[in-house]
């Protein structure tokens, strides 16, 4: 093979038939290797022709698997054009190389697709879904009462400085936000109740409706969900990042229990900081109240103030706080949880951040419902 083929370019051309009926003939030359070629080359497609013979150049053809890679495309490309080629022509060193890049070649992935079951198909995942989850915060319940239980009757052996920690983080830098929206939402209320009163001239019972939606149920639910919103998904996006980092596979190397050092500390103090939380929200919720009372309604704050131990009293606090610590334990556990299970990638600490806030807030609705239903049953 001369040495000047191996810098010629790749190159196709067609010759037509010489006699009626003959098939034409592709031929093709050059160094079909990867340092010339450049893109992959478009084999010319002959007019009116069914089908086409492909010839090697005299002057020499240099193949390699790019090359070979390449040439079968163009052939893919003839195909589609409803043009058959005759390689048998070609060299046999030629034919073994495309055959083995053609069979080696490999296939783009795609996505599977999934056929749609129907509604009652979705229906039976979701509650398959919903089923898995049940049984991993169960499983996550029971390995806090298990490690908790005996760690709390040694109250030495638990880690303070990191329930300290927890409780800045998850408690005092949640009570701006609390406070804030607390406050608002007592003052909605006033006024969304106060209209209605009004208009029967009972302008002083918006103490009775601020007092007791806020004391039995608004105060320990908004400071719920906020904390699920804030504190839950942080719990979850700390944890998830260091299941990826392998820093948790490191606890365990040094014969440390992760849910000793991470998890325990975390629900004690979300248990801590809720009540105190619910019971700011109650305080911001009732100021709020108060002084949509005294300035859009004309209850004076005297009156209000006054009014206010006829109304409520502290069983009506009672009644509210002490859905705070199970709020509280449900937060941290499901964050913690969603934390622990990710896998793979960053993108999977931002899922698993959103879902802990979504199962979060859904257990604290459905465990206030049931709170409430039980307080009727038992006439409190």
């Amino acid at each position: 093979m001369p040495s000047g083929t191996a810098t010629q370019a790749p190159h196709a051309a067609w010759e037509p038939a010489t006699a009626a009926g003959a098939t034409p003939v592709l031929r093709i030359g050059g160094a079909w290797t990867v340092r010339t070629l450049n893109g992959v080359p478009a084999l010319p497609v002959p007019p009116d022709a069914r089908s086409v013979m492909l010839l090697a150049d005299a002057r020499g053809l240099q193949l390699d698997t790019a090359g070979a890679r390449a040439l079968l495309h163009g052939l893919l490309q003839l195909r589609r054009a409803r043009v058959e080629v005759d390689l048998t022509t070609l060299d046999a060193a030629h034919l073994r190389l495309l055959r083995l890049v053609d069979e080696r070649a490999p296939v783009l992935p795609q996505a599977p697709r999934q056929a749609h079951a129907g509604m009652l198909g979705d229906i039976g995942r979701a509650v398959f879904v919903a089923l898995r989850e049940g049984r991993g915060f169960v499983a996550m319940l029971g390995e806090l009462v298990w490690r908790g239980g005996p760690l709390l009757l040694h109250p030495g052996r638990l880690r303070w400085r990191e329930v300290f920690a927890e409780l800045e983080s998850g408690g005092l830098r949640a009570v701006g936000i609390v406070g804030l929206l607390s406050f608002l939402i007592g003052m909605v209320m006033a006024y969304q109740g106060g209209a209605t009163l009004a208009s029967y001239g009972a302008n002083v019972l918006i103490v009775n409706l601020v007092a007791i939606i806020t004391l039995r149920e608004m105060g320990p639910l908004l400071a719920a969900i906020l904390v699920a919103g804030r504190t839950g998904s942080s719990y979850a996006a700390q944890l998830g990042t260091m299941r990826i980092t392998e820093e948790i596979d490191a606890l365990r190397a040094l014969a440390m229990s992760p849910f000793e050092v991470l998890v325990l500390p975390k629900v004690l103090a979300l248990v801590v900081a809720l009540p105190l939380l619910a019971l700011l929200a109650d305080a911001m919720g009732l100021l709020g109240g108060g002084l949509v009372a005294a300035l859009g309604f004309g209850v004076p704050w005297r009156e209000y103030l006054l009014r206010l131990p006829t109304v409520v009293n502290l069983d009506t606090l009672f009644v509210g706080l002490v859905k705070a610590p199970v709020f509280a334990v449900v937060i941290a556990l499901v964050g913690c949880m969603q934390g622990l299970r990710v896998r793979g990638s960053a993108a999977a600490v931002g899922r698993a951040a959103t879902t802990s806030v979504v199962q979060a807030i859904f257990f604290v609705i459905v465990i206030d419902a049931a709170f409430s239903v039980l307080f009727k049953m038992l006439g409190i």
